[in-house]
């Protein structure tokens, strides 16, 4: 009986076992089918690109996006973009989209850069001028102009001339030393600027000296200032109020010290009167 039971249980591991493996066989052996999406290319950037930089083959390269899916006005070739002036910075892997770029007219550098209407004018900074080097591209300024108009030293003031103005570059160049004749490295600050301001900023540096102050971006208000001058920063410093004596305690009973001595205004005298009397009624007359 016992070897029936087992000789069953055999038949049917070996039974389920050689249909599973057919089973494996038949799926393996199936043909796999790939879907392939529609695609498209794109070009963008293959590392970063400053501003004013002229585009160039090894600076883009072509990716596949799916068909429908690349941002409106895209680049499909890089010899349709080459050479074009780049008048916003890319990052890597950035798609190369028209409005970052210059016409093919306007070439590269900084000219394209400037909007209509408006002028880059460039300033020397120091570390104390270029606020420690955090004035960079796209930040923006307020200038403050420190001059006399009568070079008098008393009337020299301290006032800002422009406010909310974009600077368009900031780096460094060689110049010569007027004194010794040697190469030396100044700091130069780019400002975008109506030419009104311009005119402004050039009598600014040129007959006093300019400060830059920076500003939050997300601010863009312009408040007006007065100004201040020598003797207004070097005014009168008013002594801070005396405190009064705090109270002292003997024993049980406590005795308030007494309060600063107030000295009353003079009551004016009231001038002399004439009563003036004309039957019934009764006037009085200042005497002046």
């Amino acid at each position: 009986m016992r070897s029936r039971i087992f000789a069953v249980l055999a038949i049917a591991v070996l039974a389920g076992g050689g249909l599973a493996y057919g089973t494996y066989n038949v799926i393996n052996n199936q043909p796999v089918r790939t879907v392939s999406a529609p695609t498209q290319p794109v070009v963008i950037a293959a590392g970063d690109i400053v501003l004013g930089s002229e585009l160039k083959k090894e600076d883009l390269t072509v990716v596949n996006f799916p068909a429908g899916q690349a941002p409106q006005g895209s680049f499909t070739r890089v010899a349709d973009i080459v050479g074009r002036g780049v008048i916003s910075p890319f990052v890597k892997n950035e798609v190369i989209i028209p409005a970052k770029l210059a016409s093919k007219e306007a070439g590269a550098g900084l000219p394209p850069v400037i909007p209509e209407g408006m002028r880059a004018v460039s300033v020397r900074v120091n570390e104390v001028i270029g606020v420690a080097g955090y004035v960079l591209p796209g930040t923006r300024v307020d200038v403050l102009a420190t001059a006399s108009p009568t070079n008098s030293q008393t009337d020299t003031t301290t006032k800002v001339i422009l406010s909310n103005v974009q600077v368009v570059t900031a780096g460094t160049r060689i110049e010569q030393d007027q004194d010794k004749g040697k190469p030396m490295s100044v700091t130069v600050v780019t400002l975008l600027v109506y030419p009104e301001q311009a005119e402004r900023l050039a009598l600014a540096s040129t007959e006093g000296k300019i400060q830059l102050a920076l500003r939050n971006p997300l601010d863009a208000s312009a408040p007006e200032t007065p100004g201040v001058k020598t003797a207004m920063l070097l005014g009168p410093v008013r002594a801070p109020a005396a405190k009064p004596a705090p109270a002292k305690s003997s024993g049980t009973a406590a005795k308030k010290a007494p309060g600063p001595v107030t000295q009353e205004a003079p009551v004016a005298a009231p001038l002399p009167t004439v009563e003036i009397i004309r039957g019934d009624k009764r006037t009085s007359e200042v005497i002046r």
